[in-house]
């Protein structure tokens, strides 16, 4: 008998929490009109004004609409994007008028739902004056190579530039930003590696385009071979020969191995300036080199200085 009244109670139940589902999702489709909080998203700031940290976050519209709908915004916040390219400045203030304001929300909203009212004529908008600079990024980089191997080529940073926004008492005296720092060790094939960027200190009111930078190389493979390159002598006295001893010097060029394959020495022009004498009575010239291939990691004298005979012609 009581296992029965058991089994009724629990039958009881489950009519009761049936009939107050059907009741509660009859009233939630019905239409009603309330009141909720938006959450608003400011975009498109103009490239002269930054939002300030007094700005309105939060904006109570009146609506109609389903009560599924209602229920899902006390559980769900709706967020709006407000565009700041439309504020107006009045009194010392950026505004977004009511007009302005409601296009904006109301082009957001579903079509099941009808915006009546918000509570505000204006939205008044914390932002600020800014200047706005193109600044280098300077790769902070210790590099160590294994042995024989070379950067072929500059390191590569992506950007090279960030642009910062601020007032111009706080980015005139920025010059470049720096990288975090980057430590690889024997290193002997290209890399490429994602590092932030270390801003100076007191920019609360600054930001930055970009928070992090790509640092790449191409790193190859470099042998060594010798030239035997004629030393020419500029600056001659009109009426004057000169012989050198001796006539040719070696340069010791380092660079990778298909490039090198390509050079002659020719490539290289090793001079002597007579004109640096001046009447010494030294018989010794020193040498430098004039002309050098492009894409080469290295490029020695074996020596530097030659002695020489003038004569006249």
């Amino acid at each position: 008998m009581r296992g029965l009244n058991q089994k009724k109670v629990k039958i009881f139940s489950l009519f009761l929490l049936c009939s107050f589902l059907a009741w509660f999702i009859s009233n939630l489709s019905e239409t009603y009109e309330s009141r909720s909080n938006f959450v608003l998203n400011f975009r498109n700031l103009p490239d002269t004004l930054l939002l300030g940290k007094n700005s309105e976050e939060i904006m109570e519209v009146k609506l109609r609409t389903s009560g599924f709908q209602f229920l899902y915004y006390n559980f769900f916040k709706k967020r709006i994007n407000v565009d700041v390219s439309q504020v107006e400045y009045r009194n010392g203030r950026y505004v977004l008028g009511e007009g302005a304001l409601k296009k904006q929300i109301d082009q957001q909203l579903s079509q099941n739902v009808s915006l009546l009212d918000l509570d505000r004529n204006q939205l008044a908008v914390d932002l600020y004056q800014v200047d706005s600079k193109k600044v280098p990024v300077k790769a902070n980089l210790s590099l160590q190579l294994q042995q024989n191997y070379i950067l072929d080529g500059k390191l590569n940073m992506e950007p090279d530039s960030i642009v910062v926004k601020g007032p111009a008492s706080e980015i005139d005296t920025i010059r470049e930003i720096k990288t975090s720092p980057l430590q690889l060790n024997n290193v002997s094939a290209d890399f490429s590696n994602t590092v932030s960027l270390e801003f100076p200190k007191g920019l609360g009111n600054s930001v930055f385009s970009e928070s992090r930078v790509t640092v790449s190389g191409v790193v190859a493979r470099f042998s060594e071979k010798v030239f035997e390159v004629p030393v020419q002598v500029l600056n001659l006295p009109e009426g004057y020969q000169v012989k050198t001893f001796p006539s040719s010097v070696t340069v010791l060029c380092k660079a990778n191995v298909d490039r090198l394959k390509e050079i002659r020495a020719t490539d290289f022009v090793v001079v002597a300036d007579y004109g640096q004498l001046k009447g010494t009575g030294n018989n010794t010239l020193f040498l430098k080199i004039m002309q050098r291939p492009e894409n080469v990691y290295d490029v020695r004298l074996q020596g530097n200085s030659v002695n020489f005979v003038l004569e006249q012609q």
